[in-house]
């Protein structure tokens, strides 16, 4: 959950680096650090963000051409100036920056600690470079050798780079459950935790593979071994970002860019997979594994957060239209509670990063016991897309702020295609019902841009509940999950506590907090079961509570219901949560930026959960 970047070649070293940081800062913020190499080890690092460490150099020597830096998110140790990466080995011929958790660390340090090493943090990350040096003098090997035979001592995840005096060169990198890219130049290497620092140099990119080691070294070509010291070919692939789409474009904050990009990410989600003309959905990866889907015994939703939201989603779009048994598992509970995993089950994980350590434990278990394993991700070449068997990307384009928006409903834009698919493959929707449905579908991306235009609405509404400390969350059907999901966004960002429920479930238990202070959100487009919901808010105004209502245009009922609504547009109810979604992603927006929150980058929160 933390930000690498490396680089060595012929230019100055710090501004890549720093503006890499910059680029990577939403996986961690709890302090940063810069390490150069120009005859010693010039290392510098400072509690708080990147913007910090930028001031904390200022007048010191930051010259080189090669050098790594950190951006943190802590697990072991506090954030402060001492357990900032990157760390010294005892001599100081040696700094490394690591991203992960090395689980046996105490082991080792009380080891290390016997033999003479003294340790200056509470990280576990100081450890490994304190044994690495070990390794080196004990044995009297190379570095690469010491690194190898480190690595085969640690329990954990770790993605680490580290750089030595004595070889003024050179990077070396390895990693484990943890991503990695080398992006390779003219006579330059660039190497990140992703690839948003490296697109602007080059497009060639080598990803680090499970339990490699990357020599990046000047003058020679990229090197690739295993940690048993295996050669290896790298394979050069093409990143397709586009630089622009990592800038704010004008937005105060990525979040609501990526609000309003919306439109644009779920028909690029949409694009090349629907022909409305010809009434069919084509997606490579079912059509390689159709027999396995048709066939399944149950999918299973693997995923955690946002993700989580969307897979719920999943569930009623394909026990709906494709009649399939669903069960949607949080990826952190199921790999620990001895699940039952069958053969003729698939697996579906769920990720924007494609990098979540429990999801990617998750598949490998459920892999090992035969299940297909299917991805869902947002980033090329990610660790959880590699694994897959097979799987579709979202195509939503960098998502940079913590909060997730474009990537829950690019989601369940590509769960809906799916759904469809097999459905009409299965001859369980008629095929008058597919083509309304496909053309509706279609009509997606500018019915949420109609949608978009409640912004300046959502903004008034969002200041009368500023004072706000508790919210509630209604919705149920397809709109339970979106329930869930508006709760979520709001706690992430404006930091008020928020829980969402099935609408009938009030009844048992959170109606006893409804007064006439607590805001409650109902999410009560036309649905099937539009009149149940109706008599849930009949429940709250009947004890003086706040109703907040999203509901389809043209609606009187709620509306005279309601203290506030947001209208959009209508449409089939089982695409209602990718326009509902849109008044809830601006109102917990708006709410945060008049509290003053850092919404980009809230509290305690970092992007890509790449460590348990």
């Amino acid at each position: 959950m933390c930000g690498i970047v490396g680089y060595v070649g012929n230019r100055e070293a710090y501004p890549i680096l720093i503006n890499g940081l910059k680029r990577l800062e939403y996986r961690g913020y709890d302090s940063a650090g810069i390490a150069l190499l120009n005859g010693n080890i010039n290392l510098y690092k400072t509690k708080g963000k990147v913007s910090e460490l930028e001031n904390f150099v200022k007048q010191k020597n930051i010259s080189g051409h090669i050098g790594i830096a950190h951006t943190r998110w802590a697990t072991h140790g506090e954030p402060n100036n001492v357990n900032a990466h990157p760390h010294f080995s005892e001599s100081e011929d040696l700094a490394l920056i690591h991203n992960g958790i090395i689980e046996n660390y105490d082991v080792l340090k009380e080891e290390l600690q016997k033999a003479g090493y003294h340790f200056r943090s509470n990280t576990d990350t100081e450890v490994l470079v304190q044994l690495i040096e070990y390794i080196c003098k004990q044995e009297k090997v190379e570095l690469v050798t010491a690194i190898q035979l480190a690595l085969s001592q640690v329990v954990g995840a770790y993605a680490i780079v580290v750089i030595s005096k004595n070889h003024p060169d050179q990077l070396i990198a390895a990693r484990k459950g943890s991503p990695l890219v080398v992006g390779i130049g003219k006579d330059e290497f660039f190497l990140a935790s992703d690839a948003s620092p490296i697109v602007e140099f080059t497009r060639d990119v080598v990803y680090v593979e499970e339990e490699e080691i990357a020599i990046l070294k000047l003058g020679e070509k990229l090197q690739i071994k295993t940690i048993k010291n295996q050669e290896k070919t790298p394979f050069v692939q093409q990143l397709e970002m586009d630089l622009s789409t990592l800038e704010k474009g004008g937005y105060k904050h990525f979040m609501l860019k990526e609000i309003f990009e919306q439109p644009k990410s779920i028909r690029d989600s949409i694009r090349g997979r629907v022909n409305v003309d010809m009434d069919t959905i084509s997606m490579a990866g079912i059509i390689d594994f159709e027999q396995r889907f048709l066939q399944a015994g149950r999918i299973i939703f693997l995923a955690a957060g946002t993700s989580w939201h969307a897979s719920l989603v999943g569930e009623y779009l394909f026990e709906e239209l494709a009649r399939i048994p669903v069960e949607v598992e949080y990826a952190s509970e199921f790999r620990y509670r001895n699940p039952i995993i069958n053969e003729t089950d698939v697996v579906i994980a769920v990720s924007q990063s494609g990098e979540t350590a429990d999801t990617l434990a998750a598949i490998r278990l459920a892999k090992q016991k035969g299940a297909l394993i299917y991805s869902i991700c947002n980033v090329v070449g990610s660790s959880i897309a590699r694994e897959a068997d097979a799987g579709s990307y979202t195509h939503a384009g960098p998502e940079i702020g913590v909060a997730s928006t474009k990537a829950f409903t690019s989601q369940v834009t590509v769960l809906a295609l799916m759904a469809l698919y097999l459905g009409r493959r299965k001859g369980i929707i008629p095929a008058n019902r597919f083509n309304e449905l496909l053309i509706e579908l279609n009509n997606i991306p500018q019915k949420v841009e109609e949608t978009l235009k409640l912004n300046e609405h959502v903004l008034e509404v969002s200041k009368i509940f500023t004072y706000a400390r508790n919210f509630l969350y209604l919705g149920r059907g397809y709109n339970f999950p979106v329930a869930l999901e508006g709760a979520l966004k709001l706690k992430e960002i404006s930091y008020i506590h928020a829980e969402g429920y099935p609408a009938a479930e009030m009844k048992h238990g959170p109606i006893a907090l409804i007064d006439k202070k607590m805001p409650v959100v109902v999410i009560t487009p036309t649905s099937s079961i539009y009149d149940k919901v109706v008599s849930n808010i009949q429940e709250i105004k009947a004890r003086k509570g706040k109703v907040i209502a999203v509901v389809s245009k043209g609606d009187t009922t709620v509306s005279k219901l309601a203290d506030y609504t947001f209208e959009i547009p209508e449409t089939d109810e089982i695409f209602s949560p990718l326009l509902a979604v849109i008044p809830l992603q601006l109102l917990s927006y708006y709410i945060a930026d008049m509290r003053d929150c850092e919404i980009d980058q809230p509290r305690n929160l970092a992007k890509s959960v790449t460590v348990e």
